[in-house]
């Protein structure tokens, strides 16, 4: 059983996929690092990639060749400032070489150096292949496949402990929505009580506090930041960010200069009947727009939904609680993990094999689960807001305007949020008993619609809106 931290399904790195962007780029830190245990960095000469299926297929359009380019150089997604990196990669362009590893330069043609290839390899359809050739005439090669979320595996080890490296180390090991009910039965304990408890077995108290309240501090910046910024987004479809002026329009005129008084002033503001969906919106907007324009995000569970959940929290600290606090927001974000952990186990959270049923699909079950737990919901009624938020996504495609993580991606997390909140509430009225559909069974049904689903609707920008909007028009 393959037991998955809070802080494997909520990682922090850069738009705008967490498949496309920020696995490959972890895929090239880690080629790098076990490369260089086997072999001496300075006898590599040259460095290709090769991008495979649906990396290849929209993987201009979302920055893959950029975050492998990265990654190669030995930068981290978590610390690198996102400001920098058009520089950093027109120097590479023009120069055509690349400070490999941060040590060894070598000669490297960004534009044919990485090469895509609409070829699928049968393992998953996002997989990449680094291999160095040496100054001996020795070619070393490696294929990794990243997963959905930034995880990235190599197939041959898959079922290994290398790529189970928690295998049965957590107290309460959890592979469906039934055991966890289990063991919160068991123990008499809330969800986030039992993966708080899980975490422990990995961490000291406050490190886990420290990295929940580092991964709090980060959607909440990029709150503030999508919705303090204007003009138009990357890409060429000049998608213009709506964050900015809907922003405008609904805050108050409380005063503050950073992220933590802008939230004070939120709760400040009279906010009427009609605006709390403008709100979660304007939440939900400004985190997407900063993920298109390659910004820092939170992959909850994925980069392109990566608004929905710090949507919804933010609902609940300047809607439903004023006087929501830290021990709040480590709740829900403990809660929303492990619905994550749930659907990453038993279907996938891969827009590239599920289609976007598998990324805003999962994001709205674990938002509904973890405001669910907040507004006072049984571990039953959360599992029941997860399975109702799932269940009203069922079949949703993945079909990106030209490859892009904008239309419709980022409207997505508008319609994501809202429907948590809807699934939350009709959870917490709701008797478990009479519920028709078990958490269980939308998740292995999201399984299975996935395996139906068509593969041009599978994040390749093949099929849907992709194909049936002219570009010219845009």
């Amino acid at each position: 059983m393959e037991c998955i931290s809070v802080f494997d399904m909520l990682k922090i790195g850069v738009g705008p996929s967490s498949s496309h962007t920020l696995g490959p780029w972890r895929a090239a830190e880690r080629w790098l690092s076990e490369f260089t245990a086997n072999y001496e960095l300075h006898t590599v000469d040259k460095v290709k990639v090769q991008l495979y299926g649906s990396l290849s297929l929209t993987g201009k359009g979302h920055a893959t060749d950029t975050a492998v380019a990265l990654g190669l150089m030995g930068e981290d997604p978590e610390q690198v400032d996102c400001d920098s990196i058009e520089a950093k990669i027109t120097t590479l362009k023009k120069t055509k070489t690349l400070l490999l590893g941060g040590e060894h330069q070598i000669v490297f043609d960004f534009d044919n150096d990485i090469v895509f290839l609409k070829e699928f390899l049968p393992f998953h359809a996002n997989a990449l292949k680094f291999e160095a050739l040496r100054s001996n005439g020795d070619a070393i090669s490696e294929t990794y496949y990243s997963i959905g979320g930034g995880f990235v595996v190599k197939e041959a080890l898959q079922h290994t402990k290398e790529n189970k490296a928690l295998f049965k180390t957590f107290p309460y090991p959890i592979q469906t929505g039934d055991e966890l009910l289990y063991y919160c039965h068991k123990e008499g304990k809330t969800i986030s009580e039992v993966v708080w408890e899980n975490e422990l077995s990995l961490l000291a108290p406050g490190k886990i506090d420290a990295g929940i309240r580092r991964i709090w501090d980060t959607m909440l910046e990029c709150m503030y930041l999508g919705c303090h910024t204007e003009g138009k987004l990357p890409g060429g479809l000049n998608v213009k960010r709506r964050a900015f002026e809907l922003h405008q329009k609904l805050i108050g005129t409380f005063p503050y200069s950073n992220p933590l008084e802008w939230l004070e002033s939120i709760r400040e503001t009279e906010v009427k009947f009609r605006q709390i969906l403008k709100w979660v919106s304007c939440f939900a907007l400004a985190v997407n727009e900063v993920n298109a324009a390659l910004g820092r995000v939170v992959t909850a569970p994925t980069n392109g939904s990566a608004g929905v959940i710090p949507a919804v929290l933010m609902y609940y600290l300047v809607i439903e609680n004023h006087d929501g606090d830290f021990d709040d927001i480590k709740r829900f974000l403990m809660t929303a993990s492990e619905i994550g952990s749930i659907f990453k186990k038993g279907a996938t959270i891969s827009a590239a094999m599920g289609g976007c049923q598998a990324e805003i699909g999962v994001s709205s079950a674990m938002a509904a689960a973890g405001l669910t737990e907040l507004l006072g919901g049984s571990p039953e009624q959360v599992l029941m807001a997860a399975e109702i938020a799932m269940e009203h996504h069922l079949g949703l495609t993945c079909d990106p305007i030209a490859g892009l993580v904008q239309v419709p991606c980022i409207e997505r997390n508008c319609m994501g949020a809202i429907k948590a909140i809807n699934a939350s509430e009709l959870a917490l009225d709701t008797d478990p008993s009479e519920a028709k559909v078990p958490f269980d069974k939308v998740v292995n049904t999201m399984w299975e619609t996935a395996k139906d689903m068509n593969s041009k609707y599978k994040e390749t920008s093949e099929g849907g809106l992709a194909v049936g909007v002219n570009l010219s028009d845009c």
